[in-house]
């Protein structure tokens, strides 16, 4: 027996000072009076551990409640990054949709006003190497697309069909070194030649005499007698023209109407200009 209490002596004396002031209470509560030096010295001992547990028991209640709401936050701030994410995909999409629209609506607009039926095709590829600069578009032969075909958009011309098969064609850009298209000042009607130089350089302006009125700004469009392009497509704007000292041409170079490198849909147009329908097709390669 004497073990017992010698083993456990600190929790009896905890229990017995806590359950002192209780049974007082509960022994002599009902009679109101004062607490006894008894009464006073229990509670002296027992009151800083009832302060410990209650302060050890809240502690662990806010740990418990501030991990709840902790979680709680984190799976919301968790579900409104999803629900931004899909909102921003969502309005990149609709910014697509919306670039598109408006970049058809103004093919459409070109095609109300020209007599020929265009034929709308959608850039599925891009060859730019240094030797040969063109697009690859989704018409070919079975869609009409032949040989030789100028290419334009809206704002200005792009290029001509030099590969047409079954559902595909290659168009050959206006900054190929193989391209040369017959133009025009469009202030002055002075005739220029306009060229590809490849590597992503700017057009050329061939072909001007030194004379000739030509200044920077000045916009340069098709002189439809080339047998390639209706007259009148835009094809640039001139950039810095210079007269040299000796030769008899003027140098300059000209700003393309059309970002060829960010084409996404163009227009093929179907007949050209002195060449006869039945023609168009001869040159196509297979």
């Amino acid at each position: 027996m004497f073990s017992f209490f010698q083993r456990y002596r600190e929790l009896l004396t905890v229990g017995t000072l806590l359950l002192a002031p209780l049974v007082s209470y509960l022994w002599t509560g009902h009679r109101g009076r004062e607490p006894n030096i008894v009464d006073r010295a229990v509670l002296f001992v027992s009151a800083p551990v009832q302060s410990v547990l209650t302060s050890a028991i809240d502690g662990v209640s806010s740990m418990g409640s501030g991990y709840l709401a902790l979680r709680g936050a984190h799976e919301e701030a968790l579900e409104c990054r999803t629900g931004l994410a899909m909102a921003h995909a969502e309005l990149n999409s609709l910014r697509e949709a919306e670039a598109e629209n408006a970049r058809l609506k103004a093919l459409l607009s070109y095609v109300e006003d020209t007599v020929d039926q265009e034929i709308v095709a959608r850039v599925i590829g891009l060859n730019a190497s240094a030797q040969f600069q063109s697009i690859r578009i989704n018409r070919g032969e079975d869609d009409g697309v032949r040989f030789g075909m100028p290419v334009v958009t809206a704002e200005g011309a792009v290029g001509q069909i030099v590969r047409s098969v079954g559902g595909s064609s290659d168009v050959m850009l206006l900054t190929d070194p193989s391209s040369h298209i017959g133009g025009v000042i469009q202030r002055t009607r002075v005739r220029v030649t306009v060229s590809g130089s490849g590597g992503g350089r700017p057009l050329l302006l061939d072909v001007v005499r030194r004379e000739d009125d030509a200044r920077d700004g000045d916009v340069v469009v098709t002189a439809g007698s080339d047998g390639i392009f209706p007259r009148g497509v835009p094809l640039g704007i001139v950039r810095s023209p210079t007269r040299p000292s000796v030769g008899m041409f003027l140098k300059g170079t000209l700003e393309p109407s059309v970002e060829l490198d960010r084409v996404e849909e163009v227009l093929v147009i179907p007949v050209m200009m002195g060449i006869p329908s039945s023609d168009l097709g001869k040159g196509a390669l297979k």
